[in-house]
Parts: structure tokens; sequence; C-alpha cells
């Protein structure tokens, strides 16, 4: 049984193109039908396949943007210049159009609805896979605190701004701390630069709350913030992290 399950998983199926978001000028979330989607776990990832007239095909990862919800599935998609995959997927891509994905692949870097706290760590498109969890929190109505650290580097580069705003707003219990590393909005009181050890450590997220941690991003943003946390304290056994690359890795 184990193995056709995981046969399942690897079987390409025939998305349609339910909608298109745009989230930034250089990204935007993909809404799929797929019939016979065999469900999914917040963080996992799919591989999605592009072929051309001419036989030649090429296939790029991208992470699962929303919680487990029927034969839907999200993707955001952060443009690349010099991608194969995500220009296509980010401008040309419409509504009606079929796409081909296996999956949902992944069992490492996934979040299970339970009370304990958690800390989310992004960088940048990192943020996708974390966006699933918040998610699920929400639709499952799981009580536990997350706190998210999401590192841009512009106000203009942030994904799902308003809807993580919406969600503080209504003390779902998501705390939302932003780092900009090259430009703040007006009258941001701290000047751009890097994640550091206080954002991660702030009051009520401390080693001895035992949260949680998922880091998700650059592989160096990734080492850097692991590196913070198991230097502040944290148990490295409770950080799971995942990474991608600038040329075709997952995102």
């Amino acid at each position: 049984m184990a193995g056709a399950a995981i046969l399942g998983r690897l079987t390409w199926r025939a998305g349609t193109v339910t909608s298109v978001r745009e989230e930034t000028a250089t990204a935007r979330t993909i809404v799929l039908n797929i019939p016979g989607w065999p469900g999914h776990r917040s963080g996992q990832h799919v591989d999605v396949r592009l072929t051309a007239p001419d036989g030649y095909s090429v296939q790029r990862s991208y992470s699962i943007a929303s919680a487990p919800d029927g034969d839907q599935v999200q993707l955001t998609v952060q443009r690349l210049p010099d991608g194969e995959v995500s220009p296509y997927l980010a401008q040309v891509l419409a509504v009606g159009d079929p796409l081909e994905l296996r999956g949902p692949i992944g069992g490492w870097f996934i979040w299970e609805p339970a009370p304990a706290p958690v800390l989310l760590v992004a960088g940048g498109s990192g943020v996708v896979p974390l966006m699933a969890m918040i998610r699920t929190c929400a639709a499952t109505g799981t009580r536990a605190p997350f706190r998210l650290v999401y590192s841009v580097r512009g106000p203009g580069d942030a994904l799902y701004g308003e809807e993580l705003a919406e969600c503080q707003r209504r003390g779902d219990g998501l705390n939302v701390a932003y780092v900009y590393t090259r430009a703040t909005p007006a009258g941001w009181p701290v000047p751009p630069g890097r994640v550091g050890a206080g954002v991660l450590t702030a009051p009520g997220w401390a080693p001895d709350r035992h949260p949680a941690a998922f880091i998700c991003g650059p592989t160096g943003f990734v080492e850097a913030a692991a590196d913070l946390l198991v230097n502040a304290g944290h148990d490295p056994r409770t950080i799971k992290t995942e990474r991608f690359g600038p040329s075709g890795g997952q995102s």
C-alpha cells in the first residue's frame, strides 16, 4: 500500500488553471484544479513540467502555497530573469491553460497542526511553504502561536502582504516581523540590514519556549539564520530547513 501511495504521488497529473493573482511586480499565484489530487501537507512541493511542441521538456519544483483543499492547489512563482520555466508561469500561463504536475513531494519540511509555538523564518520567496503552514493553521482552527520573520529587499517585494496583515488583525495568534535588507517603508524605525539574533529571539520566542522552527530561502540565508538560532540556545533538533538556489531550484 505504501508503494502504491508513493507511485501515485509520482504520477504526472494534468491540472487546469482556474485563476491567477499578481502578488508583486515579479511574482504571481496560480490556482489549479487537479482532478484526483491525493491531498498534501503544509510544507510539501510539486514538480511542474513544461513540454514544447518539438517534444523538449523541462521541469522545476515549486512549493505549495495553499492549505489542503480538495482538488485545489496554489503555487506562487517568482520570475527569475534567466529562468527557463518561471517566466512562462509568471507571465504567460493563463486561466484555462493546462499544467502538468506530480506530487506532493517531501516528508521532512512539513508542519502538522499542533498547539505548540512555531517560528517561521523566510528569505524572499522562501515564504511560500511557510504560508501554507499559516493557512493550514487558520483552516484547521489550531490555536498555535506563530511568529513569521520575513526578510525581503524592500516593501514591494513582500508576498501575501495584505493577507498577513489581515491575519494579524484577526488575532489568530500570528505575529509578523519584517526585515528589509535594501529599502524600508517611510518612517520604518530600523535601517536596512540582515536578519539578526534580536528579531529571531524576540520576547516570547526564546529557546525555553521550545518553538518548532522552519527556515526557508536561499542557501546562505538559511545557514545564517539556523546558526543564529543554535547560537541563541535553540535545540538543533527543533530546526528544519529548506533551501533553494538562483538557477531553477525549488521556490
